[in-house]
């Protein structure tokens, strides 16, 4: 089965290593490079957390985590960095996120606001807060970068510099189009361009936004090692943060606003532009919840966040095109294991959750 996968991202680097460890004839189209800057999965640093409000969620951490152990094995990399995270706020509940992740099977512990102030004091919390110490960040870059190669190494061909104008159907068989004028006929198309979806197939019911996130560095670099992962949700606003990576040169907290950017028409739309509007809502915030960050962010970036009404993925087949965005601003944390839940669907061997499936697919 001849396949093409549009979009070397996380999602699409996953499906074509996947497909192509299956034994299919796989063509990785990329418009830029593997995980450019201009798309979702640049970067070295994404939250990888067990704690959904949706036990389905949280139960498909617990499997992800193990084809990340799998990526880890076949590449000798490290991928994966051991935090811990915590949730806290009127609007995410931790007592509710510890039910569900006691149904996961995922170690955790329920702290009072003062007990969390004395473990964590450069944080501070508005009520319980709940632990669990498996969580980390994931290397988004390296990530890409090693199941592109894998992908390779089990027989695919990867296209740079692709740009993807057009899939058209017909007589069983897709033709995928370029902006050159090249054209690539193949038995089924996986499309899993992110943020330019849109321009692709407009009626998937997939929105992109462009965010902004902030690192601010640490009062104590001796600390560094401590600072956990988390998600804090209260009326008004909601932010996450996670410990940089080393395109922040390890030595601050990463810090965003949960759609804290404007909508846009697809990615080509983000100018890379950082709205000051949200930078000083997050000093603000570093100010008045993160006393152990100092208050000015030494560096920032846009970036593209693909979202959907529900904020559950769109994974589905229709006729010869499976559409493949595993979005909303917490798919990465999958990624080892979308690749295998795509490429199942590519191929008819399993139907995506359903959840996961266009509204009129079924």
């Amino acid at each position: 089965m001849r396949i093409a996968v549009v979009g070397a991202g996380l999602a699409g680097s996953a499906t074509a290593w996947r497909l192509a460890q299956r034994g299919a004839q796989v063509t990785l189209l990329e418009r830029a490079t593997p995980a450019n800057p201009q798309g979702s999965s640049h970067g070295s640093a994404r939250i990888f957390r067990y704690a959904y409000p949706d036990p389905f969620y949280a139960k498909l951490v617990v499997e992800a985590r193990e084809h990340w152990s799998e990526l880890e094995d076949a590449t000798g990399a490290t991928f994966f960095r051991k935090t811990g995270a915590l949730d806290f706020g009127a609007v995410r509940d931790p007592h509710q996120l510890a039910g569900v992740l006691t149904e996961a099977g995922v170690d955790h512990e329920l702290l009072a606001a003062e007990e969390a102030a004395e473990r964590w004091p450069g944080i501070r919390v508005d009520g319980p807060v709940l632990w669990h110490p498996a969580a980390g960040v994931i290397d988004a870059q390296a990530a890409v970068l090693a199941m592109t190669e894998l992908a390779r190494a089990a027989g695919a061909t990867v296209h740079e510099n692709w740009t993807v104008t057009a899939v058209v159907e017909s007589g069983g068989r897709v033709s995928v189009r370029s902006a050159d004028g090249d054209e690539l006929t193949v038995d089924h198309v996986v499309l899993a361009a992110g943020g330019w979806l849109p321009e692709l197939m407009p009626a998937v019911p997939v929105r992109v936004r462009q965010e902004q996130a902030f690192h601010f560095p640490y009062r104590d670099p001796a600390e560094a090692q401590r600072w956990p992962t988390f998600v804090h949700k209260r009326a008004g606003m909601s932010t996450y943060s996670l410990p940089g990576g080393r395109d922040a040169d390890h030595r601050g907290q990463k810090v965003a606003e949960y759609f804290g950017g404007s909508e846009i028409a697809s990615a080509s739309a983000n100018d890379g532009i950082v709205d000051p509007g949200n930078r000083q809502r997050l000093v603000d915030y570093v100010v008045r919840h993160l006393p152990g960050l100092i208050p000015e962010p030494y560096a920032e970036t846009t970036c593209v966040f693909t979202c959907t009404a529900d904020e559950n993925f769109v994974i589905d087949t229709v006729g010869a095109v499976t559409v493949a965005s595993p979005c909303s601003g917490h798919g990465a944390k999958f990624a080892p294991l979308l690749g295998a839940i795509i490429a199942d669907a590519a191929t008819g061997r399993a139907r995506p959750a359903a959840k996961f499936r266009l509204p009129s697919a079924d």
